[in-house]
């Protein structure tokens, strides 16, 4: 069987669905194609909390308000991000001693900083808009070759059927199919860490408030503001240390960051089912975003350090920026013309750049044990903290840059 559309989208996650949503909504055919999947989680009718959840900023939810997902989620599962409390490592857990950088909406003249969405959540809502978008075939299959010579990228399936486009995406994540099918050079730096994910119950109210703290020794921890008194953790810790946590009870590991969070949140609980995962975290830079009909978003584009919690945000605005560029292409050009895709290229370049610099740069900075650059750096967050213009300039560009 061979299938043709005007885009051909292969990745599951939710960028590569909000990419095919995108392009059906203005009125273009795409084909989806996702691996093969026994039981899809996400779809099951279920009321615990996911684990994986996104810090949302104002360009995520400006694209996907304009898709008309914002409002297909379910709004009790979500939280605003009311203010930031970032915290450097002091002489004593990285509680006394230590620097501070606080940012709010109200100064940032904003509603809301950012908005903690699950993973589950986000998906459901794509997946029941996707089902009425009659420009969109969904297949389930695996690809194994991709010829793009001619008019049309063409991607064979292992089970003998092809799909020809105009453009491919490869919206296949961090290990990219598509992108290694590109021959696409990348440079790779594993960080030595992983990301711990669970969520607790917290004794104080959070008001909003993501909190964050930076230890040498211990990695990066972030607590994220759930619905009512519930956190969402993110710990980078270094490896040995995550497979001490991961062996730990989720209790334990709540009495491990009561030396944080206990002053603000008071005692933590785990979430009932108790339930902790983990990630390997790396800086995976490709050398290109695009190729001859082929265009990458999200992880397959670039790969950065959650710290910042901008990954998910730099794969929406990839997705805004393909969707612009393909509508701006004019008549005489089609989707995946190379003029095309070079303007997708720079409109991204900067953005892309700016986050593996800053993300990278601050894994780097924090890492280090050196005391005096422990000194220089608290010193520097409070020194930060006390620059009006400044702190706007780092929201604007953690917002996004709304309009």
């Amino acid at each position: 069987m061979h299938l043709q559309s005007d885009i051909c989208i292969i990745g599951n996650g939710a960028i590569g669905k909000t990419a095919a949503l995108g392009f059906a909504q203005a009125g273009l055919s795409v084909n989806l194609l996702s691996p093969p999947m026994g039981g899809d989680a996400n779809s099951a009718a279920r009321d615990d909390w996911d684990v994986r959840v996104y810090a949302l900023n104002h360009v995520a939810q400006k694209l996907l308000s304009s898709l008309r997902v914002w409002d297909a989620l379910d709004a009790s599962r979500v939280a605003a991000v009311n203010a930031m409390q970032v915290n450097g490592d002091g002489d004593k857990g990285g509680v006394q001693g230590a620097g501070k950088l606080g940012f709010d909406a109200y100064g940032a003249r904003v509603g809301a900083l950012a908005w903690i969405v699950e993973d589950r959540n986000l998906n459901q809502a794509l997946d029941a808009a996707l089902k009425f978008a009659p420009k969109v075939r969904s297949l389930n299959g695996h690809a194994t070759r991709i010829d793009t010579g001619g008019a049309q990228a063409v991607v064979h399936l292992d089970n003998g059927d092809s799909m020809a486009a105009e453009l491919l995406v490869g919206a296949d994540g961090g290990q990219s199919w598509v992108r290694g099918q590109c021959d696409i050079g990348l440079d790779y730096r594993s960080y030595g860490q992983r990301a711990i994910v669970t969520n607790f119950a917290c004794g104080q109210a959070h008001h909003g408030v993501a909190h964050q703290w930076f230890d040498a020794a211990q990695g990066i921890i972030a607590l994220l503001p759930l619905p009512g008194q519930r956190v969402s953790l993110v710990w980078s810790a270094p490896e040995q240390l995550a497979d001490v946590l991961l062996r730990e009870s989720p209790t334990q590991l709540a009495a491990r960051l009561a030396l944080w969070a206990g002053p603000t949140l008071g005692d933590l609980s785990p979430l009932q089912p108790e339930v902790v995962k983990a990630f390997p975290l790396s800086l995976i830079r490709p050398h290109a975003i695009t190729a001859p009909r082929i265009a990458l978003i999200g992880d397959a584009a670039h790969v950065v350090h959650p710290l910042a919690g901008h990954g998910m945000n730099l794969g929406f605005a990839d997705v805004a920026s393909l969707l612009k560029v393909v509508a701006e292409r004019g008549g005489e050009r089609d989707c995946g013309d190379a003029r095309v895709l070079n303007r997708y290229a720079r409109a991204r370049k900067e953005d892309i750049l700016l986050m593996q610099l800053a993300t990278d740069g601050l894994e780097r900075l924090f890492s280090s044990d050196f005391e005096p650059l422990r000194f220089a750096r608290n010193v520097g967050l409070n020194l930060l903290d006390k620059m009006p213009v400044l702190k706007r300039r780092l929201i604007s560009q953690a917002l996004g840059r709304p309009e």
